[in-house]
């Protein structure tokens, strides 16, 4: 892993501050898109920002952050090319990457999880893509954006 974009609202502070410790001591570079104090901002802007950075190349995926993280992933799932996982467990996490290659995961940071946030990640970053039967279902899906 190399290089992650991250970006969070008002909701996820503390996780984003908690996730950024971890990916740092992981020599991660990564891009923050903010935000980085309890100021209400809107999910989706921040969102969007991070899709669009992403796309412009370089990164090996984004981490979004809200208060459920649910917000954040169903507006990455309408900007192109975007296919964000929200995770819940080890298990989605690792079937997040191995058959649906997903570029974007998601998070809540008023989510009481079992499992911590970073030990989903680090799940994530270390599971390979399957490919396989699974290309074909990642295309039908994807082609799903030239639809409208």
């Amino acid at each position: 892993m190399g290089k992650i974009v991250l970006a969070g609202d008002h909701g996820a502070v503390e996780l984003k501050k908690q996730i950024t410790d971890f990916l740092k001591k992981k020599n991660i570079d990564i891009t923050d898109l903010g935000t980085f104090g309890d100021a209400a901002v809107d999910y989706p802007d921040i969102a969007l920002a991070a899709c669009r950075e992403f796309l412009k190349g370089g990164y090996d995926f984004g981490i979004l952050l809200c208060g459920t993280g649910i917000g954040v992933c169903i507006t990455a799932n309408k900007v192109k090319g975007i296919r964000c996982a929200l995770v819940s467990d080890l298990f989605t996490a690792e079937m997040a990457k191995a058959h649906n290659n997903a570029n974007f995961i998601a998070f809540g940071g008023r989510v009481a999880y079992a499992t911590p946030v970073t030990a989903m990640i680090e799940k994530f970053m270390t599971t390979a893509y399957e490919g396989g039967r699974h290309e074909r279902r990642i295309a039908k899906m994807m082609a799903l954006d030239k639809q409208g």
